[in-house]
């Protein structure tokens, strides 16, 4: 069963898969669902993920949020291409990878990508296609905590800065042989520490550096449209059993395991939301279900493959109630301006599901740890996993904003925020009035 949720790059342009004598086989079933995964992955973002920020910000500024969102989508893919995929999986150092594969030098039709069975493997395009829509979505997650204020231009700088800095380094961590969290054998299926807590302490520290939006606890800033925003979030469950069951690299059992996790997760995440949202404020909202529905999907990414049904709906449950919480209770707390909740849902989610793997992968609760399974041990190094990967990519990340500041400063004219981003940054409206 499977160890780790760890990621290796281990192209056999020789002939030989690594470790194994076995000339590696490639298997038709698992690229087609790798490829289709990697689609999945890109539904996700475009138009999920747009639409449901879109839907979040007012009708003034809805362009300007779908914009960010496919423009640093599309900055990090090649940055992914020029040096991006040879940091995170190429060499096997504690923090970093090298530059031997810079423009992905080596990858060619012949160069094949480890899955996690010894001598089966995956064409090494397939891998970093995959891999590539995993760093756009992440940087893509970061703009909604600070929509509707923050210049283009700074974004797009912001983005290629954390991507260098942050996304790089965390993902060959965790996810590269060699790398100081996977060597130390931290859990995280499909990007709990990885994508989410990265995006949300990103975004929470944007969301301060950026600083309120003008009217900020004086008026209402109403989402302009929670259908929109409601199809988003149906987008992204559906494009999250690419996320999560792709993880897997092939099509196997454990791909199933995945899935069906995926599914079961994000229901039990939205009736939790519902729930306490009942309870705190007498009703249960669209919005309120469809950040649900996010939250759940976010707690279950880092446990997968890795725990078993009735894990998941734990995972599912304790994520919806937690982020009821940390978009009301722990928001106020913090004082921030986070538009779209990326610190509420995704880092909150992410930290919840990414300690309970560490719980749930126990065999005795149903999940697929081996029998000397420690879960004390291993919840240690999960937590270990989750504050490295908060300090570093907080510094990461004020860097990075502060370096923005200086280049172009991160904020709008107050003359254009009240105009309205759409207007003052791209020249269009989104609807006739």
């Amino acid at each position: 069963m499977l160890e780790t949720a760890a990621l290796q790059d281990a192209p056999a342009t020789e002939g030989a898969a690594a470790d194994t004598a076995a000339e590696p086989t490639v298997d038709k079933g698992d690229v087609a669902w790798m490829l289709t995964s990697t689609f999945l992955v890109l539904l996700m973002v475009v138009p999920g993920l747009a639409l449901f920020y879109g839907g979040m910000v007012r009708a003034k500024n809805v362009l300007s949020v779908l914009i960010q969102v496919i423009s640093v989508f599309s900055l990090l893919i090649l940055l992914w291409v020029a040096y991006g995929y040879s940091l995170a999986f190429s060499g096997e150092g504690p923090w970093i990878g090298n530059l031997d594969k810079l423009f992905l030098s080596g990858v060619t039709l012949d160069s094949l990508a480890a899955t996690f069975t010894d001598g089966v493997a995956l064409p090494e395009y397939v891998f970093v296609a995959f891999q590539a829509t995993f760093a756009g979505i992440t940087g893509a997650l970061i703009v909604g905590a600070f929509a509707e204020r923050a210049r283009f231009a700074a974004v797009m700088l912001f983005s290629a800065l954390w991507f260098t800095f942050g996304y790089l380094p965390i993902a060959h961590m965790v996810w590269a042989a060699g790398g100081f969290l996977f060597e130390r054998g931290a859990l995280d299926f499909a990007g709990g520490t990885v994508v989410h807590i990265n995006a949300g302490v990103a975004g929470l520290v944007g969301a301060y550096f950026v600083g309120k939006r003008v009217g900020f606890g004086r008026e209402a800033l109403k989402p302009h449209n929670v259908t929109l925003t409601f199809v988003g979030a149906s987008l992204l469950w559906v494009g999250w059993f690419g996320f999560n069951a792709g993880s897997n690299l092939e099509a196997t059992a454990d791909a199933a395991l995945a899935f069906f996790n995926t599914m079961i997760a994000t229901a039990a995440a939205v009736l939790a939301w519902a729930a306490a949202e009942k309870l705190i404020k007498g009703k249960s909202s669209a919005l309120g279900v469809a950040s649900g529905a996010v939250a759940g999907l976010v707690g279950i990414t880092p446990a997968a493959g890795l725990v078993g049904p009735l894990g998941a709906i734990a995972i599912g449950v304790a994520a919806g109630v937690l982020c009821v919480w940390g978009v009301n209770g722990l928001k106020r707390m913090l004082r921030a301006d986070d538009t779209a909740d990326v610190f509420g849902v995704h880092a909150i989610g992410g930290i919840v599901g990414a300690l309970l793997t560490g719980v749930f992968h126990a065999p005795a609760l149903g999940g697929t740890g081996d029998a000397d399974f420690s879960m004390g041990a291993q919840v240690a190094i999960q937590a270990m996993g989750v504050a490295l990967t908060v300090v570093w990519i907080g510094i990461v990340a004020a860097v990075a904003f502060f370096i923005a500041k200086l280049v172009f400063g991160l904020r709008v004219e107050e003359e254009d925020e009240r105009a309205g981003l759409d207007i003052a940054e791209h020249g269009e409206t989104a609807y006739e009035y």
